[in-house]
């Protein structure tokens, strides 16, 4: 659309502000809880390194709309801004509706430069001369990114661009920035570069990073060529031990917050209560992310779920992970998917219970106290995206890799006789 030029052209210049987020945990919604990110991020540094990073690199823009993380933070930015002169003011949920009409209309008509708000103009306003949008609050919400910089995007005669400042916090898992949009680093500082310098970065990056594997494969694939080719087979006497295997989950979840299963073959699943799920697969040379919805009770289809759909495609398996928790965090409730709730370290419940052991011999029975709810969901997952298909072809190539090994040793036995031909002595 900025190509068609159906949308103003945007420049993005990234900011760290160093204001320490790791310890702000998630609310409901996935994003960060709102009191302790105000907390961390409204402080008298942070805010003077805000205003003086717009005053060195935006001052000349006629219209800034800032966003912050609550009242709080806009009183105290707003303070800030006037204290080195600048004739800023600020709206919110609680501005009476005339005042915000009035400092709206002057904002729109160009009377003075900045205008702070707080949830205010997310969606939905129509501010065409914003020339310039500073992102004074961190997020992990991709669409709420989306929104913010889309206030100023639209088209105003005399506008060439909008520059988007984004004040980037020391990161933690999650956390989205403008370079993210572009599939960069979240800590990838720019300067003042436009969607296609931005474009051109995330290619270098991506070539340099096709470089390192290539490295990485080759001193692989020599390493490979000294060692003997020995298949092996994890070792699982029934498909109970397979479902207990945590082994696969390890990898995904130091990258995802979310409590991703891992069914086999590269492939992971994410469920919630609703009956909805996601899955991330490799497919080719690529992660295929995709999302399927279980259909309404009384639907006519011969399976309960709708066609499974793709949300989104990477080359790497993180960039995956980054964009299916993306995602998931915009259509899943985050209390059923974060890995870190504290109902799944509770025991499992009665209906989980008896859905595990409806499979398991009457010796082998779980209790509430051997296994945890969030444990029991896992293994039911597993269970229902072909645990049990999973173990019968793990057990018939382990049968297979068995009768070869007895066919080479019986051929070299066979080999070590020494058998003669002629008359009998």
């Amino acid at each position: 659309m900025i190509e068609e030029n159906w949308l103003s052209d945007v420049i993005f210049t990234t900011v760290e502000s160093k204001a320490d987020i790791s310890k702000v945990g998630s609310g409901a919604n996935g994003d960060f809880q709102t009191a302790a990110l105000s907390k961390a991020v409204n402080t008298d540094e942070t805010n003077e390194i805000t205003v003086r990073s717009w005053m060195a690199r935006a001052k000349g823009r006629k219209s800034t709309l800032v966003f912050c993380v609550d009242l709080s933070h806009v009183a105290s930015l707003t303070a800030t801004f006037r204290k080195y002169g600048i004739d800023a003011r600020f709206v919110t949920g609680d501005t009476p509706k005339k005042i915000r009409s009035e400092r709206v209309d002057a904002f729109r008509n160009g009377e003075y430069p900045v205008l702070l708000n707080c949830g205010v103009f997310t969606e939905g306003t129509d501010i065409p001369n914003i020339d310039c949008v500073l992102l004074a609050r961190p997020t992990k919400s991709r669409n709420l990114l989306v929104q913010m910089i889309g206030r100023g995007m639209r088209l105003h005669q005399g506008k060439d661009n909008c520059h988007i400042i984004d004040m980037v916090a020391s990161l933690n898992t999650g956390i989205i920035s403008t370079p993210t949009l572009f599939g960069l680093d979240p800590a990838e500082i720019v300067e003042e570069a436009d969607t296609k310098k931005m474009t051109e970065l995330r290619e270098r990056k991506e070539q340099e990073k096709r470089r390192e594997e290539d490295a990485a494969e080759v001193k692989r694939t020599t390493a490979s060529n000294r060692i003997p080719r020995i298949v092996t087979f994890t070792d699982y006497d029934s498909v109970h031990d397979l479902i207990d295997d945590t082994s696969e989950e390890r990898y995904i979840r130091q990258m995802s917050s979310l409590a991703w299963v891992g069914v086999g073959d590269g492939k992971y699943v994410l469920t919630t209560n609703s009956g909805n799920y996601m899955t991330i697969e490799p497919e080719e040379s690529r992660f295929i992310v995709k999302y399927t919805q279980k259909l309404p009770s009384g639907t006519r289809s011969k399976s309960p779920y709708a066609r499974p759909r793709i949300v989104a495609e990477a080359e790497t398996f993180d960039h995956a992970v980054h964009a299916a928790d993306t995602y998931a965090s915009d259509v899943f409730e985050y209390l059923f998917i974060s890995k870190n709730q504290a109902w799944r370290r509770r025991p499992a419940s009665e209906a989980q219970l008896e859905f595990l052991n409806k499979l398991r011999n009457r010796d082998d029975q779980l209790s509430a106290d051997m296994v945890t709810k969030g444990k029991a969901g896992d293994m039911i997952t597993k269970i229902k995206h072909g645990a049990r298909g999973r173990y019968d072809k793990i057990s018939a190539r382990k049968r297979m890799a068995q009768r070869q090994r007895e066919r080479m040793e019986w051929s070299q036995l066979r080999a070590g006789e020494q058998i003669k031909v002629g008359p009998l002595s």
